[in-house]
């Protein structure tokens, strides 16, 4: 399986998806004007990596901001990720963040996924 990597930007979140290596990371800021364009290829991998996925997959989100349209294809992405067996999702925020913690707890309650939650 091809690895997919996309350089984040200031409107946009760097984002590796590794099976080989085994690292699946979203990070940065999230403000893209055309989220479901830019999120396409991340649900793409992310439902073809399901078919036969690693013995436990560690899907790590940092996240310093996402805006509205972005948080409704992160919770996308949460809800193809619920799909794969052995799955766990680190959300991490920067302690001083409420609100990148809120959003966290958030997405946590909306999906059958175990989250751990770490400060930066």
């Amino acid at each position: 399986m091809e690895t997919l990597v996309i350089e984040g930007t200031d409107d946009t979140p760097k984002i590796t998806l590794d099976k080989k290596s085994g690292l699946f990371e979203i990070s940065g800021r999230s403000l893209s004007e055309d989220s479901v364009e830019f999120y396409k290829p991340v649900l793409e991998w992310i439902n073809h990596y399901a078919k036969d996925p690693n013995p436990t997959t560690v899907f790590v989100f940092k996240l310093e901001y996402s805006n509205t349209a972005s948080s409704k294809l992160i919770q996308d992405i949460m809800n193809a990720l619920e799909k794969i067996k052995g799955i766990k999702i680190i959300w991490y925020y920067q302690e001083e963040d409420e609100d990148m913690e809120q959003a966290g707890y958030e997405f946590a309650e909306l999906v059958e996924i175990p989250f751990e939650f770490k400060t930066y």
